[in-house]
This record gives C-alpha cells, sequence and structure tokens, in this order.
C-alpha cells in the first residue's frame, strides 16, 4: 500500500485524485511555458519526435510514437506546417506515404521551446522540498510501472 494510506478504497482513490490533480496542474505550467514560444506540449511532441528520429517519418509511424490517431497527427503537421516549423514530402517508392520532415525553422523553434519547458520544469522541481524528491520520484516510476503491468 502507499505510504499514509490504508487499505480503505476512499484513501486510494483520493490519492489518485490528488495525482491527477498535481499532473494537471504540471502540465498546465509546461503549457504555458512553451506556448510563449508558439509552440503547444503537442506540436512540441511531434517536433521531439522528428529530431530524435534524425531522418523524415511517415504520419502512420508519427502518430504511433505519439500513441495518438493518424488523423490528429494529420492536424498537428497541418498546423506545423502552416508555421513553417515542418514540410511533408511524398516517399520516392510509394507516392502514398507522406513523411514529416522538420526545417531549419522548426529545429530552432524546437530548440526554443525545449529551453523554455526544461525552465519551467527546474522552478517546478525547486519549488519540492528536497527531503520529498526522492521519495517522489521512487513513487512515480513504482506507478509507471504498476500501470504498465496491471490489468
Amino acid at each position: 500500500m502507499l505510504p499514509g494510506m490504508q487499505q480503505d478504497p476512499a484513501d486510494v482513490g483520493a490519492f489518485f485524485q490528488r495525482l491527477i490533480h498535481a499532473a494537471s496542474l504540471v502540465e498546465a505550467r509546461l503549457e504555458e511555458a512553451v506556448s510563449r514560444t508558439g509552440l503547444s506540449l503537442a506540436k512540441l511532441g511531434v517536433l521531439q519526435h522528428l529530431v530524435d528520429a534524425g531522418e523524415p517519418l511517415p504520419l502512420g509511424q508519427l502518430a504511433e510514437r505519439i500513441a495518438c490517431v493518424k488523423s490528429n497527427v494529420t492536424q498537428l503537421v497541418d498546423r506545423l506546417e502552416a508555421e513553417g516549423l515542418v514540410r511533408r514530402e511524398t516517399d520516392s517508392e510509394d507516392r502514398r506515404i507522406v513523411r514529416a520532415v522538420i526545417t531549419a525553422a522548426g529545429c530552432a523553434r524546437y530548440a526554443e521551446a525545449v529551453r523554455a519547458r526544461e525552465e519551467a520544469e527546474q522552478r517546478l522541481a525547486q519549488a519540492i522540498p528536497a527531503e520529498l524528491r526522492p521519495g517522489a520520484a521512487e513513487l512515480l516510476a513504482g506507478l509507471a510501472r504498476a500501470s504498465a503491468t496491471a490489468s
């Protein structure tokens, strides 16, 4: 059982409600920081995968990597393309395949947004009392493992 909780389902439920609320607040702070660069966390995620891949990615593969449906990726790429941050490229061997390619402007905006996100993450981390940080990291790792294996 989690520290400070009994087997009581109400305690467990309250814990997860607090966890979800905290995650929502953290996401809002990070979204706010990234938005100052003209991106959203979703757009930054697309750029992140393109940078990590080091090569153009088919839109279907990009959708798999960010765990969303292809129509959402298409809309994100549409917006990024309108801003000049990515471009579409048709596969030379199979014209049905469209790849997303990050542009130089996209790389620059990506770097700017990553800096903004990391600064916000540092501010949030520093707001957590030092003595709680190791336990918090361990708890989140345990929750991730449990979520991956729980049925």
